[in-house]
């Protein structure tokens, strides 16, 4: 297993040198955790108190990775050359959205949640057509080393989409309008991609077999833009009625349950990929938060469903995959934090990469 040069006792510049996009799924997962908390008696404090310090951290990251790019600049643009780390710009957009949902449920800040709202949409709108342009223009890839990580630029624009939704409530009639419309938009911008991204991933399984171990957890990923392509429809059907009429709410149901079944045969199916992983070994890494964030807002489109549903089942359910969930974040942040002590899991991959 890779050591770094500073393990124990890491240099700051050691750190801001080797400090890449995937620490932004840490945000992603705890930001999410926060969320499922806001709605379960006697646990709101606790998620408002995870959602502020989340906050904090985030703003963390975007000063040591903005440092990384100003003080190592040359080595920072290699990112876009890498086949893998590009990917995960789009945790930048994501992780910022679960701040600003959390400004909604938690602070109700809509005068500052809206801004917010606007830089998050851009980020992933910009990450949505870069990282795919890069992709095409400055990468290598193979249908056998693909992954789901693939999806975690596509995905962005649909985590901003289910914020619209959320936020278009609590704003006036003519910003609501635009957030609907918005959130529809990005939707259709991330969606069919995702599903596109899905059928290849199926295919590569199919002819290659499981991802190696250390990409094992990645097979989580593809719960993500379904369970949040569920949230966006029930969401957004819920904003639209006062603008597009009830259908859209029965819209957003309808389309709501369907991915949300294909997101529960993705989820059981990455759970059997993940078992088949454990006897071969699964080590760890920032990959691990895999786990949290599409499982989170699988959870959260359950929900959601429960609340436009009405149905028991949707409840019950919700509640017993949140036990599950906060397991699965304690073991995952644990690890995480014994390894950022211990400086290993501050690596930069593009480093490798020959400078042009």
């Amino acid at each position: 297993m890779f050591t770094a040069p500073f393990a124990h006792h890491p240099r700051k510049l050691d750190l801001i040198r080797n400090f890449t996009p995937n620490w932004f799924t840490v945000t992603m997962g705890t930001g999410v955790f926060a969320l499922l908390l806001a709605p379960l008696p006697g646990l709101r404090r606790v998620g408002e108190a995870l959602w502020g310090g989340n906050a904090a951290l985030f703003g963390v990251f975007v000063v040591l990775y903005a440092a990384r790019w100003v003080m190592f600049p040359a080595e920072a643009v290699r990112i876009f050359r890498h086949p893998v780390m590009p990917m995960f710009l789009g945790a930048i957009p994501m992780a910022l959205t679960t701040v600003v949902n959390g400004l909604v449920l938690y602070a109700h800040d809509y005068s500052l949640a809206l801004p917010l709202w606007e830089l998050t949409a851009a980020l992933a709108l910009a990450v949505a057509l870069g990282v795919p342009f890069a992709m095409f223009t400055l990468q290598s890839h193979e249908l056998e080393g693909m992954t789901a990580v693939w999806l975690l630029p596509v995905v962005a624009c649909e985590v901003a989409a289910a914020s619209a939704g959320l936020l278009a409530p609590h704003v006036d009639a003519a910003t609501s309008l635009n957030l609907v419309v918005a959130g529809y938009a990005l939707w259709a911008v991330s969606q069919p991609l995702a599903l596109g991204i899905l059928v290849i991933l199926f295919l590569r399984l199919a002819l290659h077999k499981l991802p190696p171990a250390e990409m094992g957890v990645s097979s989580w990923l593809a719960v993500g833009p379904l369970g949040m392509g569920t949230l966006c429809l029930v969401l957004l059907g819920h904003a639209a009625p006062p603008l597009f009429g009830p259908a859209a709410m029965g819209l957003g149901l309808i389309g709501g349950l369907g991915l949300w079944a294909f997101a529960g045969w993705w989820l059981l199916m990455a759970a059997a990929m993940t078992l088949t992983h454990i006897p071969r070994g699964l080590p760890f890494n920032l990959g691990w938060w895999a786990f949290t964030f599409p499982f989170g807002v699988f959870i959260l489109a359950t929900n959601a469903l429960a609340a436009t549903t009405g149905l028991g089942f949707f409840a019950v359910l919700g509640h017993g995959l949140t036990a599950i969930f906060a397991v699965l974040w304690t073991m995952v942040a644990a690890r995480t934090l014994a390894g950022a002590y211990k400086g290993h899991l501050f690596f930069s991959p593009c480093l490798k990469m020959p400078a042009r």
